[in-house]
Formats: C-alpha cells, sequence, structure tokens
C-alpha cells in the first residue's frame, strides 16, 4: 500500500474532489478539514506527505507548516493557494513549503508535485533509518543492511549462532561478504572485545595455524576457504576442535564443500563438524529489492573515502542497477558504487540507455514482485490479480528467478 496523503482543506467540496483525485491515482488519503483534525496524523514516523489549503479560518496553512517543521522538518508540506495568495505561498517556500499549487489545479500537475514530495521523504527516512541502524543497535544491525525478509533472517541467524559460541561455517556465493559476515559473528558474540584473526586456509602450514590460533586467544578465528586448507593442517584443526582452550572457530566459503569431500581436498570429519551450524548468505538475485539500500550505502562510503560529495542516485540509476543479474554480489555492487562516485560509472548505472526489451522485463518483473508482496507469496492469487493463467505465472517466475516463499 502507498503511503498516505493528509489532506488538510475547511472546505468539504474541495476537501472531497482532492480526495477522489487522489484515489483515482490509486493513492491513499487522510481527509482532514482543520489544524486540529491534522495535527494528530503528524509525526517523525509518518511516512506520506501533506497537502493542506493556505487559508483556513483559525489555525492556517502557515501555522499548519510551522508545527509540521517543528515535528519533522524533512515531512514535506504543500500548500494550495487560491488567487492573489502566490506572494504568501512563496514566503512560505521560504519558511519550510516544499511547493504550492494554485488553485484549480490539473490532476497532472497534482500528481507531479506529489510524486516529487513522495520520492523526497522516502529518501529522508531511508537516510534516517540507516542513519539509526549505524548509530544504535547490535553489530548485526548496524553493519547487515537490507531491508527485505532475506536480510531480517540473515541478521537474526548472525546473532542466534553468535550466541551459541561453538564453530560455525558461513557459506555464499563468490562476492556476497562471507568474510564481513563472519566478523559480525565475532562482534555479537560473548568474546567480541577479543582480538579476530582473520586468515586465508590456502597456505597456513601447521606452523603459521598454531600461530594463528596463538594470537586469536580471548577471540575468534576465521578462516576462510576453508576447503583450501592443506590437509595436514586439517588434522591439527580437527585435534584442537577436540580441545576447550581455543578461540571461536569460524569458518568460511563459497564453494561447494561436499563435492570437495567427495574429491579427497576436504577431510569429511570436519566438514560434517562444520555443517552443523551453519549461516547461509543470500545473493543478491534472492533479495534484489535490498539493492537500493545497499547501492546507496556503498555510494555513501565510498563518497566519504573519496572526500567527495556523494551524487544523486537517480531513479535511472536504481533502474539499471535493478536490470542487472549481479553474479559478482555486493562485492561487484561495491566496485559499481564507487565509480559511480568517481564519475565512472560503467554500464550497470547506465538505466536510460536500457533498450526495449530490457526496459519491459524491468517493468514486468517490477510488477510480479509487488504482486507476490501484496498477496504474501501466494503465486496462484498474484496471478489471479494479474489476470495471468497459473503456467504462464510460474513460467515468468521461473524466467526471472523470484520465489513465491520469499515473499511469505
Amino acid at each position: 500500500m502507498t503511503a498516505p496523503i493528509l489532506v488538510v482543506d475547511d472546505d468539504p467540496i474541495v476537501r472531497e474532489a482532492l480526495t477522489q483525485t487522489l484515489e483515482l491515482e490509486e493513492l491513499q488519503v487522510i481527509a482532514a478539514g482543520s489544524f486540529i483534525e491534522a495535527k494528530d496524523h503528524i509525526s517523525r514516523g509518518f511516512g506520506g506527505i501533506i497537502l493542506s489549503d493556505l487559508r483556513m479560518p483559525g489555525r492556517d496553512g502557515f501555522y499548519l507548516l510551522e508545527y509540521t517543521q517543528g515535528i519533522d522538518a524533512e515531512l514535506p508540506v504543500i500548500l494550495l493557494t487560491g488567487e492573489g495568495d502566490i506572494p504568501m505561498a512563496v514566503k512560505a517556500m521560504g519558511q519550510g513549503a516544499f511547493s504550492f499549487l494554485e488553485k484549480p489545479c490539473t490532476p497532472s500537475e497534482l500528481a507531479t508535485v506529489i510524486a516529487r514530495a513522495q520520492k523526497a521523504r522516502d529518501m529522508a527516512l531511508e537516510n534516517r533509518r540507516l542513519k539509526e541502524q549505524l548509530e544504535t543497535g547490535d553489530a548485526a544491525a548496524r553493519l547487515v543492511f537490507g531491508s527485505s525478509k532475506q536480510a531480517e533472517r540473515l541478521r537474526t541467524e548472525v546473532r542466534k549462532v553468535a550466541r551459541i559460541g561453538t564453530e560455525v561455517l558461513v557459506t555464499g556465493a563468490p562476492g556476497s561478504g562471507i568474510s564481513k559476515i563472519s566478523e559480525v559473528i565475532h562482534l555479537c558474540s560473548p568474546v567480541a572485545k577479543g582480538p579476530f584473526g582473520k586468515y586465508s586456509s590456502a597456505k597456513m602450514i601447521p606452523g603459521q595455524f598454531d600461530k594463528a590460533v596463538a594470537d586469536a586467544c580471548g577471540g575468534s578465528l576465521f578462516l576462510d576457504e576453508i576447503q583450501s586448507m592443506p590437509m595436514d593442517t586439517q588434522f591439527d584443526l580437527i585435534s584442537l576442535m577436540d580441545q576447550n582452550n581455543h578461540p571461536r572457530l569460524i569458518f568460511g566459503s563459497a564453494a561447494n564443500l561436499h563435492t570437495a569431500v567427495e574429491s579427497g581436498t576436504l577431510h569429511a570429519d570436519l566438514y560434517y563438524r562444520m555443517d552443523a551450524l551453519q549461516v547461509r548468505i543470500p545473493s543478491l538475485s534472492e533479495r534484489p529489492e535490498d539493492i537500493p539500500v545497499l547501492f546507496r550505502h556503498y555510494v555513501a562510503q565510498a563518497a566519504e573515502q573519496s572526500g567527495v560529495k556523494a551524487p544523486e542516485v537517480t531513479p535511472e540509476v536504481v533502474s539499471g542497477l535493478m536490470a542487472r543479474e549481479w553474479p559478482g554480489n555486493t562485492r561487484a555492487l561495491m566496485s559499481v558504487a564507487m565509480r559511480f562516485v568517481l564519475g565512472l560509472p560503467g554500464e550497470e548505472t547506465q538505466g536510460g540507455e536500457l533498450g526495449l526489451a530490457e526496459q519491459i522485463a524491468q517493468v514486468e518483473r517490477s510488477l510480479l514482485v509487488e504482486a507476490l508482496r501484496r498477496h504474501q507469496g501466494r503465486a496462484s492469487v498474484a496471478a489471479m490479480a494479474l489476470k495471468l493463467p497459473r503456467k504462464t505465472m510460474y513460467d515468468k517466475l521461473s524466467k526471472y528467478r523470484l520465489k513465491p516463499e520469499d515473499f511469505r
């Protein structure tokens, strides 16, 4: 459901006309006849915008604007003005109004200004949410980004395994952030104040392994690409796991470990012990709605590192990002964000240059995602809403790699 628009006008005829116009645009409306009726809906958490008449008896549009600014200066207020009120409206703009419209205005004018205001509101709330994540909460809330069900499930799993304290295996596609999630597990664990040793397993001979264990004492030891560890060291690792006085062990791998066991590169005993407690990181293709959130975070991060102002992430840029498969996952998205900040965007962010077929596919996928979300992953109900035969619906879900269960 779209965010609500708070319509404030003392004239019931005008108020009803505005409500009907907006509802025809499939927008949700909260109608109020005065400031007194409207004020209880105005809060920092209000996700929509305010559309108010400027001239009203008693507490007018200026009073409403001032009140709203005191509650949340980033909550857009659009003022409706009558003939001769333009100078007053311009004054209101100087006091923080988002925009003004002269009555009577056409539905297209109204829709255009409301769309701009809602975009500004969405961005303000998202930036606020990201900032709050960084400033408050545990490491999982601060460092594992995304608003999808998959991202929330990942944060929950990270917290759960962190508290348990035994060895854990972190898996995922290449570039999905195995090392980062492993460190978050450490930061959420009882040994968070201890050291976090991070090593590649490929060249870790027994002597180096002993030193790594000693250096991580009192903390966590992360061994990445565990299937590439020399077999002699794997035997030492198995012996260590039978003892009680060792660091928290966190293993990582983007490989198929079952295949590594069959090929003899990974000891079967080690594999089965690691596999008992596992955290799997979902790929970007499984949670496409997180792509804009992650990209904006990486852009802000890259801009800060480069000492430049972060460029605007336009809808066209987001469209280009959403149209791609992202086999490189978050690592690739991070690289694109850096190039974008430096003014060197690749084809990944050229949303406006998509061909007709890609644009149609992008729109089709978005409609499928929205239908699944609206109907809580019930594919047959979503198919009926989209007026699609069930077979066609499932063919399209397969084409776009969408799983109904991810929306439940």
